[in-house]
C-alpha cells in the first residue's frame, strides 16, 4: 500500500489531482485508514496508469471515467489502441524536438515561423473574395481588411504561438478562424454599430430626445427617480427597436452596451464630445443603475468565483464554479457558432496569470490577487478536464 504522497512522488501527479480524482469517482483509494489517510494498492496504480495514458491522448476526465466504468471496457485492447495513437503523437513531437535541437545548436532561432501559416492566410483571403460585402461592412473597405492581413503577417510569431497553445495546431486554428468569420459575431458587431451610429448621429428621434433629456444636467444623481425613469424608457426602446437587444442573448448584449459607456475609452471620448465632459460616465451609471443586479450568467459566476480569495482554487467547491463557467461559456459559443479552441481554458488561465494588463484590470475589479486566483483555478480545471 502507498500513501497519496508516495503515489504523487512515484507518478508525478500532484496530491491535489489525486484528491480530485477521488472526489469525482475516477480513482478511489484502495483503503482509507481510521485517521482518514488514503492508501493505494498495485491494482489502483495500474488504473492510474491507464488514466494517464488516456490523458496523454487529451481525452477529458469525464470521458475517461465513462470509458473505464463501461462494462465493455477491455484493458488490453485499450492499451493497443493507446499505443497506436501515442506513436502518432510521438512522431509529431519528434519533429518539434528536432526543431528545438537545431535551435540549441545555433542552426536557427526558435520562432513560430517554422510552423506553416499559409493555411491561416488562405482562410483570410478566401473570406475577402467570397464575402466582400461583409468585409466592407465590418472593416470599412477591402483596403483596410488587407491592412489587417499585413498586420497579422507582421505579428506572425505571436499569432502562431497563440494558435498552437489555444487550438493545438495552425491547421485547427485556421479552421476555427474560418468558422468564426462566418459566425454570428460579425452580425452582432454590425448591430452594435447600428445602435452606436444612430446614437451619435441622432438617427432615432425618440432616443435622441431621451438621451438629450438624460444629460441635460450632469450634476444630477444618476440613481435619482427622475433619471431612472428616463433610463427605463431608453432601455425599453433599445430592446424594442434594435436587433442586437431582441435575441435570446439580448439582455446580455444590452448589459455590455451599457458597460461601453463606462469603460471603452474611444467611445467615452465620442460621447463626451457630443454631450460634454463626463456625459458618457453619467449615461453609463444611469443605465447600469436601472439594470440593478441583472448581469449575464457568466459575469455572475466570475463574481462568485472571486468572492472569497482565501479559498483553495483547487478545491471541489471552487472547481464546481469553474465547471459552471465552462458550461455557460459553451452555451455562448454554441449561440454565436464560434470555436475558441481545445485548450481555451488553459490559454485563458495563462493570460490571467501572466498578462499584466489583464491582471491589473481583474485585481481592480475583484480585489488584489484575484487574477492569480482565477488563473490557478482555470489552470487546474484545464489540466484535469482535457
Amino acid at each position: 500500500m502507498r500513501t497519496v504522497k508516495q503515489v504523487s512522488d512515484l507518478t508525478g501527479i500532484s496530491v491535489r489531482a489525486l484528491h480530485y480524482y477521488d472526489e469525482i469517482g475516477l480513482l478511489k483509494p484502495s483503503e482509507i485508514t481510521e485517521a482518514g489517510y488514503r492508501l493505494y494498492d498495485d491494482e489502483a496504480l495500474k488504473t492510474l496508469q491507464q488514466i494517464l495514458f488516456f490523458k496523454e491522448l487529451d481525452i477529458p476526465l469525464k470521458d475517461i471515467k465513462e470509458i473505464m466504468l463501461s462494462p465493455y471496457f477491455d484493458k488490453m485492447q485499450a492499451l493497443k489502441n493507446q499505443k497506436k495513437l501515442l506513436m502518432l503523437k510521438r512522431k509529431r513531437l519528434n519533429g518539434l524536438i528536432e526543431l528545438i535541437n537545431k535551435t540549441l545548436k545555433g542552426e536557427s532561432t526558435m520562432n513560430f515561423k517554422e510552423f506553416d501559416m499559409s493555411e491561416y492566410y488562405n482562410v483570410l483571403e478566401e473570406f475577402k473574395v467570397e464575402h466582400e460585402d461583409k468585409v466592407i461592412k465590418s472593416w470599412g473597405s477591402v483596403d483596410k481588411y488587407n491592412e489587417l492581413i499585413e498586420k497579422c503577417k507582421s505579428k506572425e510569431d505571436e499569432i502562431a504561438k497563440m494558435a498552437i497553445k489555444q487550438y493545438g495546431s495552425i491547421e485547427k486554428y485556421a479552421k476555427a478562424v474560418k468558422k468564426n468569420l462566418n459566425s454570428d459575431t460579425l452580425i452582432l458587431a454590425e448591430q452594435y454599430d447600428k445602435f452606436k451610429k444612430d446614437f451619435l448621429e441622432d438617427k432615432h428621434p425618440k432616443l435622441k430626445e431621451l438621451f438629450k433629456k438624460l444629460v441635460s444636467d450632469l450634476s444630477k444623481d444618476p440613481s435619482s427617480k427622475e433619471i431612472q425613469q428616463i433610463a427605463e424608457e431608453i432601455t425599453n426602446i433599445a430592446k424594442k427597436d434594435y436587433e442586437a437587444f431582441k435575441t435570446d442573448m439580448g439582455d446580455d448584449h444590452w448589459y455590455y452596451m451599457v458597460q461601453i459607456y463606462l469603460v471603452f475609452p474611444k467611445w467615452i471620448e465620442e460621447v463626451d464630445k457630443k454631450y460634454g465632459n463626463g456625459a458618457s460616465k453619467f449615461i453609463g451609471e444611469a443605465l447600469k443603475n436601472y439594470l440593478g443586479d441583472k448581469q449575464p450568467k457568466i459575469e455572475e459566476l466570475y463574481k462568485k468565483l472571486a468572492s472569497d480569495l482565501s479559498k483553495d482554487p483547487y478545491s471541489k467547491e471552487v472547481q464546481q464554479i469553474v465547471e459552471e463557467i465552462s458550461g455557460a461559456n459553451k452555451k455562448i459559443q454554441e449561440f454565436y457558432k464560434v470555436d475558441e479552441g481545445e485548450n481555451h481554458w488553459g490559454y485563458t488561465a495563462e493570460l490571467y496569470l501572466s498578462d499584466s494588463i489583464l491582471k491589473k484590470a481583474i485585481d481592480k475589479q475583484y480585489g488584489s490577487g484575484a487574477s492569480k486566483f482565477i488563473g490557478e483555478a482555470l489552470k487546474f480545471y484545464s489540466e484535469n478536464n482535457k
